[in-house]
């Protein structure tokens, strides 16, 4: 016997619907690429946004078509995200920090039809051109006066295609299952791979984003939104933000410490989510000019870091700056992303501060809708002791199932997909992310954690980043080599380092040596590329190597 329960579609369009008819004035800010503000909301984010579905349908986009963009945090941006969706065509973020060959590589594979671009990319669209044989237009994010001066074949304004269209849409009513959005893995290895979203699975999605253990988004927040709208969706902020009516402050391209703390005490910001780099420059801005800041302006409470791990020193840093709970969470392209989230249980609430640090430097626990378990090479599962290292995988209905135009399936027979991650559960289900598996370190056939490692060089107060390599050892396999980039004017020493470390890591961990460097590779997408490093540092010669050193004095 079914429920007598109505039958509607989850459809994206319905949450920019509800956010315009019962948060309407609701502000949608954005820090524009030529530097000036832009005030809207979300009433006006609807209206444009059914003024491109027109404008769209005039172009001959129709159902399942796929539209791309390279743009940055804007309002404009935030309109594509409903305005293209919301029709049943498919959004295509594109990261612009990729290689020129992996965007053309990419808009080639989705079959995009059109691109919607900021300026500061016109120069990389106009190089690439020749090689998208599929794209039928360009449309630049802008007025007609700030046109870019390059040729683009069927070059289109975006302010006048809607200024020329009609706010009169009606959003079309299909199956919840169709494709939303389409956003390309960061392509460390091989060529990237597109995720496609569905309507049903980032709706779900947003729900939990909105959920008081999840990131607890409400009509109440004003958050800045770090994190681009082309990595993963935003982490689903945009949805979230519409279904609960949140305001957004939107950076644009302005990343800088200094302008992040502008828009914090500005905006009034009292909640934001981004990856740890950035964050390190907040810092660093902070530290040169603490004696000309205010910090009580600040009213920042929580903040979600992702992306890569965040230290434990940056958990700290943010209590004791701004009174700020740094909530982790753990998720991929393949995950929407969110998989799990560092909220405390009850029993959690009284844990002295350094307790509860120990806590938060964890990825958090799975939230409902998402499954996670460890395995061992076995393909049995592990014991969940916060000990046994063993390979993460998840399912749920927001987990991809395969790729766009890719053969097979991406998940196991019972349904897991791999994640690439290494981690440990404890009995409450926090997730600890110990390694990427092509990261972690091999040392005597045990496994050491070089997030682990790196996180406690960081709390040193001269190093500003850090990461851990695994190098090859006669003896050992492998045994980790630390680099270090020092903070600016600081001139820590190795053994300055090694003698910080010790204590905090088990002594087996502890790295073979440490070297200083200017500067480290990093991914489209912030994350630390350890693949060049194991590359660039291959021949490197610990000092415990002794059979090609001779043996220690």
């Amino acid at each position: 016997m079914n429920g007598l329960m109505q039958q509607h579609p989850l459809l994206l369009s319905g949450l920019i619907d509800h956010a315009a008819a019962f948060h309407g004035e609701r502000e949608i800010v954005s820090h524009m690429p030529d530097g000036s503000t832009h005030r809207s909301n979300w009433r006006e984010v609807q209206q444009r946004a059914k003024r491109l579905a027109n404008a769209l349908t005039g172009l001959g986009v129709g159902a399942g078509d796929r539209v791309a963009t390279l743009a940055w945090n804007t309002h404009r941006h935030l309109e594509l995200y409903f305005g293209v969706s919301g029709m049943q065509a498919i959004l295509h973020t594109v990261n612009p920090r990729l290689f020129p060959e992996q965007i053309a590589y990419i808009l080639d594979h989705a079959e995009d039809g059109y691109v919607f671009f900021d300026n500061s990319f016109a120069a990389t669209l106009a190089e690439l051109a020749p090689q998208l044989r599929r794209v039928k237009g360009f449309v630049a994010l802008c007025e007609r006066s700030q046109m870019p001066d390059v040729q683009l074949p069927n070059l289109l304004c975006y302010e006048e295609l809607l200024a020329q269209a009609s706010a009169d849409f009606e959003w079309p009513v299909f199956d919840e299952n169709t494709a939303s959005s389409l956003c390309y893995t960061s392509g460390t290895t091989g060529n990237p791979k597109g995720v496609l979203y569905s309507h049903r699975s980032t709706v779900l999605h947003s729900f939990t984003a909105c959920a008081a253990d999840g990131l607890a988004i409400s009509a109440r927040d004003s958050v800045l939104l770090v994190v681009p709208l082309f990595h993963v969706n935003a982490w689903g902020v945009p949805y979230a933000g519409a279904m609960c009516g949140a305001k957004l402050v939107l950076p644009g391209p302005h990343l800088s410490g200094e302008n992040i703390y502008r828009l914090l005490r500005d905006e009034r910001c009292n909640f934001s989510l981004g990856v740890p780099t950035v964050w390190l420059g907040l810092f660093d801005y902070i530290e040169r000019n603490r004696a000309a800041l205010d910090l009580s302006e600040i009213v920042l409470k929580r903040l979600i870091v992702g992306g890569s791990a965040a230290p434990r020193a940056m958990i700290q840093k943010f209590e004791e700056l701004f009174g700020a709970y740094v909530i982790h969470a753990w998720g991929m392209s393949e995950t929407s992303p969110l998989a799990t989230i560092g909220t405390l249980l009850d029993k959690h609430r009284e844990l002295p501060l350094p307790q509860r640090y120990d806590v938060q430097a964890k990825q958090g626990r799975a939230i409902y809708g998402v499954e996670i378990e460890i395995f061992g090479e076995d393909g049995q599962p592990l014991p969940h002791d916060g000990k046994v290292f063993g390979d993460l995988k998840a399912r749920g209905p927001w987990v991809a199932s395969g790729y766009y135009r890719a053969d097979g399936d991406a998940t196991d027979a019972a349904g897991w997909f791999p994640t690439g991650d290494v981690a440990t559960l404890d009995a409450d289900g926090f997730v600890q992310i110990t390694d990427r598996s092509k990261d972690v370190i091999k040392s005597g056939g045990e496994w050491i954690s070089s997030i682990d490692l790196e996180n406690a060089a960081v709390a040193h107060p001269d190093v500003q980043e850090a990461a851990v390599i695994g190098v090859s050892h006669p003896r050992w396999q492998e045994r980790p080599l630390l680099l270090i980039v020092p903070k600016a004017d600081a001139q820590p020493t190795r053994e300055d380092i090694l003698a910080f470390m010790a204590g905090k890591v088990v002594k087996w961990w502890m790295p073979d040596d440490v070297l200083f460097v200017d500067a480290l590779p990093h991914t489209a997408t912030g994350k630390l590329q350890k693949l060049k490093l194991r590359e660039q540092y291959r021949d490197h010669q610990l000092p415990t190597d002794v059979a090609r050193s001779g043996p220690a004095e």
